[in-house]
C-alpha cells in the first residue's frame, strides 16, 4: 500500500488511507491521482460519506427515471437531490466545504470512480 504521501496510486488503491486532511497545491492539481488524496481528506467524516452514497444513489434513481419516462423535472431532481445530501454532509458534520465548488470536474470524476467500485468504506 502506498503512503498517503504517494503522489500518484495503482487503480484500486486508497492513497490516503486514513483520510487525513491534505494541503491544496497553490498551483492547483494537475492529475486525478494527485487529486484523489486530498478529496479523501475531505471526506474524513463516515456520516458524510454515507450522505454522498445516499443523495448521489437517489440521484441516479430520479436522472434515470427521467431520461427513461421522458420526464425531465426528474433529472433536475436528481441533481438536487445529489448535491443536496453531499452539502449538508461538508457542512454539518464535515465542516468543510464541498471540493466540487473548486475543483468539479475531479471531484464529479472522481466519486463515479469511488461509486462504481461502491467501497462503502470510501463512500
Amino acid at each position: 500500500m502506498p503512503s498517503p504521501k504517494t503522489k500518484t496510486a495503482k487503480r484500486g488503491t486508497v492513497v490516503n488511507h486514513n483520510y487525513t486532511r491534505k494541503t491544496k497545491v497553490p498551483s492547483g492539481f494537475k492529475s486525478f491521482e494527485e487529486f484523489y488524496p486530498f478529496y479523501l481528506g475531505e471526506h474524513s467524516n463516515e456520516t458524510n460519506r454515507r450522505l454522498h452514497l445516499i443523495g448521489s444513489t437517489i440521484s441516479i434513481l430520479l436522472v434515470l427515471s427521467g431520461v427513461l419516462s421522458g420526464n425531465y423535472f426528474f433529472v433536475l431532481g436528481g441533481i438536487v437531490q445529489g448535491y443536496a445530501w453531499a452539502w449538508i454532509g461538508h457542512f454539518f458534520f464535515e465542516k468543510n466545504k464541498p471540493a466540487t465548488f473548486e475543483y468539479p470536474l475531479y471531484s464529479v470524476s472522481i466519486y463515479i470512480y469511488i461509486y462504481i467500485l461502491f467501497d462503502l468504506e470510501l463512500c
